[in-house]
């Protein structure tokens, strides 16, 4: 991988990989139970916490500890996310993030009594960030070995919010 990591950019770009297509596997951090799929819901107020509309019989409506994994529509962007969950349904935040394609899945609107809105609070994560060289392109299309120095970028953080001042 290239040596030198700029994890500032790499924070942006996953936010706005999720804000183009923000459907994540999401389950139990430590456990056997599968993941699932699950939109997120983004703040822009807040970049380190992710926000999902689920079932109050959801697998991951009890909270606790998650694992979320991402992959970019154009399968050049991953991360794997830990966080800690609680259920957060606070008026204003459900009315902020409200739209018609929630309204699909929970036909009682904002006050059906199967509306949990989970809220993840994003504490570290790996990102992987496959923009490589033309020269690694061509090596990977046609076999060869592909050079650090022509790799994407990859780098582990402690947090996915943005730098506080």
């Amino acid at each position: 991988m290239a040596d030198v990591v700029d994890t500032e950019q790499l924070k942006g770009d996953l936010w706005k990989k999720i804000a183009e297509s923000p459907f994540l596997m999401v389950g139990p951090a430590n456990d056997s139970t599968h993941s699932e799929p699950l939109t997120a819901q983004l703040g822009s107020d807040r970049k380190d916490v992710l926000f999902f509309f689920i079932g109050r019989n959801n697998r991951v409506a009890g909270g606790g500890e998650l694992m979320l994994q991402f992959v970019s529509r154009g399968h050049d962007f991953f991360a794997c996310l830990h966080g800690n969950a609680r259920i957060d349904n606070d008026p204003t935040q459900v009315d902020k993030l409200w739209s018609r394609q929630v309204e699909a899945w929970f036909p009682g609107g904002k006050n059906d009594p199967n509306l949990a809105l989970l809220r993840v609070d994003i504490d570290s994560a790996e990102l992987w960030e496959a923009d490589m060289t033309i020269a690694g392109k061509v090596k990977m299309l046609f076999g060869g070995t592909i050079r650090p120095d022509q790799e994407g970028s990859h780098a582990k953080i402690g947090t996915t919010a943005e730098a506080r001042g």
